[in-house]
């Protein structure tokens, strides 16, 4: 017969368990890495520098209602270079942030995003709304703001993921004052179904995760309310059911050719360039319109962007945003929190936490990906030069990736790091034949069979 303290200890553990089980996913879904620095590349130069900052998210902490993730906002997949002129990098931003556990609606005046931090992914790094501090000077008949210099009237607002397109390096982000960004979907031009940017070509990067259309997208970060953030695609109807679809944003571009109104008003405002191939429609926020009736379909979002609705982290439901993408998976307008927030703004960047907290742990001896869960592609196949490794879903440990000949020699190995996708095997000094790529995340293993042939 089992002892009393046996059995006490049996119970700690089991509810020890139990209660690991049901922390928030505003706990559990951070990136922690100690052991990974981030890299950059410098303008002229297409191999990495390796930084002495770690990637993605050091601690994170939690009380009742609080939760506080430590982080120097760096990404583990490659930055820069900017081809804008932009001289800054990502730099450290020793931030703490703190976010709710609870997030409430916010059933007042909705309050509008702002400039700078709108909330954080899910790898430290910071996520920005669709602005650039950029607006049209009516007076001058030119941009102001910003980098630009000066200030514009702020009446027609540019829209950052148009206009600063060039200088966003690979993975749809730059730097403000040193603090990394992304303003849109964090995935990488060279994954879209039709690519608009050329930057990739010589400065290859990758995002913290690509889309899939066959599965509901990663929780990819939290924003200033406290809602969870997620990627492109999710169940079509809001209780988890009807397949999976592409989220849509309800905002359309409206049917001007002058910029003199507001969207459903009459009423002048002081007039910004006339609509043309330098300033297309789109270029500015107040060039797009809210279409109220496309929220009766469910997978079109509501004026924040989001909905309610069963997820993957969510079983019971709840409000979620999401990074939106048009049906050649270019960003589409507001991208992703905006321009109102569902809930009410709490979270922020603080400088100490002051109250008890406890410190979550990663769950040990339990692999937090398995290699099923990726659709992994090996790339291109004969290869030559190079081959790619690409794991399709949001890498949450880092994942093996080794290069062995036939006879079972190991020749060649690297990682997909986690928040990450990509791995290459640089093949310039491996001879012509067969080789095993095997994929490994510690528990399991995958492999594929590549011909090398010049």
């Amino acid at each position: 017969m089992k002892s009393k303290i046996t059995i006490l200890s049996t119970i700690f553990i089991l509810g020890s368990v139990i209660v690991k089980a049901q922390l928030s996913p505003a706990i559990t879904s951070w990136l922690q890495n100690n052991t990974v620095t981030g890299r950059h590349y410098i303008n002229g130069n297409p191999t990495p520098i390796v930084d002495a900052d770690l990637a993605n998210c050091q601690m994170v902490q939690y009380s009742a209602s609080w939760v506080y993730v430590t982080t120097k906002g760096i990404p583990a997949y490659i930055s820069g270079p900017f081809l804008d002129g932009n001289p800054s990098f990502a730099t450290n931003q020793n931030a703490i942030f703190k976010f709710p556990l609870a997030p409430v609606q916010n059933t007042g005046t909705p309050i509008s995003t702002t400039m700078g931090n709108i909330g954080v992914f899910i790898n430290g790094v910071a996520l920005f709304d669709y602005r650039d501090s950029v607006s049209w000077q009516n007076s001058t008949n030119s941009l102001k703001g910003g980098p630009l210099g000066g200030m514009g009237d702020g009446v027609w607002n540019r829209d950052a993921v148009v206009g600063e397109r060039i200088g966003f390096d690979c993975s749809k982000g730059h730097p403000a004052m040193g603090n990394y960004h992304h303003h849109q979907n964090p995935s990488a031009f060279k994954f879209d179904l039709t690519v608009i940017s050329t930057v990739c070509v010589i400065y290859n990067s990758d995002g913290l995760y690509a889309i899939d259309s066959t599965q509901h997208s990663p929780l990819i970060g939290f924003a200033y309310d406290g809602y969870p953030i997620y990627g492109a695609y999710a169940y079509k109807n809001a209780n988890g059911t009807g397949g999976i679809v592409r989220m849509k944003s309800s905002y359309t571009l409206r049917s001007i050719s002058v910029r003199t109104t507001y969207a459903g008003s009459t009423v002048a405002v002081t007039p910004g360039p006339a609509v043309s191939g330098t300033y297309p429609l789109g270029y500015f926020k107040e060039d797009y319109q809210y279409n109220t009736t496309s929220t009766l379909t469910p997978d079109y979002l509501d004026d924040h962007n989001g909905r309610f609705c069963v997820t993957p982290e969510y079983p019971a439901g709840t409000y979620c945003y999401f990074a939106t993408v048009t049906n050649a998976w270019n960003s589409a307008y507001p991208y992703v929190v905006g321009p109102t927030f569902y809930g009410t703004k709490v979270a922020a960047k603080v400088t100490s936490i002051g109250e008890a907290t406890t410190t979550y742990t990663l769950p040990t001896g339990i692999s937090k990906n398995t290699i099923k869960d990726f659709n992994v592609m090996v790339f291109p196949n004969p290869a030559s030069d190079m081959i790619m490794v690409q794991l399709n879903n949001l890498t949450k440990e880092n994942v093996s990736i080794e290069l062995y000949d036939m006879s079972g020699k190991l020749v060649q190995k690297t990682s997909v790091y986690q928040g990450s996708t990509t791995a290459y095997i640089d093949l310039k000094m491996i001879y012509d034949g067969q080789y095993i790529v095997k994929v490994s995340d510690g528990n399991s293993v995958l492999s594929k069979k590549i011909l090398v042939q010049r």
